[in-house]
């Protein structure tokens, strides 16, 4: 098993697809939907975010396709004991509602670095919020990267991968395009979506 230098940046291993297989069908027997495109960097927002349990159908996703993602978590899940779990998986920690330069960190980041997945959960929250924060595709249109939407159905217990999109100056565009692909998946606590 080797690792591509191009492209989708992914590094096939047996055993962490195989454990992504189990997990997946443990679960509840999700299936995915869709295939993300051969693009060496990319935004993926993940909607709805509605329970803790979204990340566990998230690393079992990320396992499966043998995907090496990066992705923003909440400050106070690095801690001891598991910084360093979160930090080896791709997790980069956040202050949510400070003003830390998230997106000029972020695009900084994509013109370092060859390959770069961002995975990010919208909402910001598992709470029911009034409107998704708009960082992801800020990230996406000054990083010049494509947005790929995915949607986490739980009642369909499908992850369904959309079409890259370019967002370019227009952010409210791009929003109501992501929204409108995962607005009918329903979220595990749907109240909450």
């Amino acid at each position: 098993m080797t690792e591509r230098t191009a492209g989708l940046p992914v590094k096939a291993n047996r055993f962490l697809y195989w454990l992504g297989g189990i997990g997946l069908r443990l679960l509840g027997g999700w299936r995915i939907e869709g295939q993300l495109p051969d693009l060496a960097k990319g935004v993926i927002p993940i909607a709805p975010h509605t329970s803790n349990w979204d990340f566990m159908v998230g690393l079992m996703v990320k396992f499966r396709l043998g995907l090496q993602v990066a992705f923003l978590g909440k400050h106070s899940l690095f801690r001891f004991p598991l910084k360093g779990f979160f930090t080896r998986i791709g997790g980069i920690p956040v202050e949510r509602g400070k003003g830390q330069g998230v997106v000029e960190t972020m695009c900084d980041a994509f013109a370092k670095r060859d390959q770069l997945i961002l995975v990010i959960a919208p909402e910001g929250t598992r709470k029911k919020v009034a409107a998704w924060k708009t960082g992801f595709l800020h990230i996406a249109s000054q990083a010049k990267v494509p947005v790929i939407p995915v949607a986490l159905d739980y009642a369909r217990k499908v992850v369904r991968i959309g079409d890259p999109m370019d967002v370019c100056d227009n952010i409210q565009l791009a929003l109501e395009k992501v929204q409108a692909f995962t607005g009918q998946a329903q979220g595990k606590n749907p109240r909450n979506g």
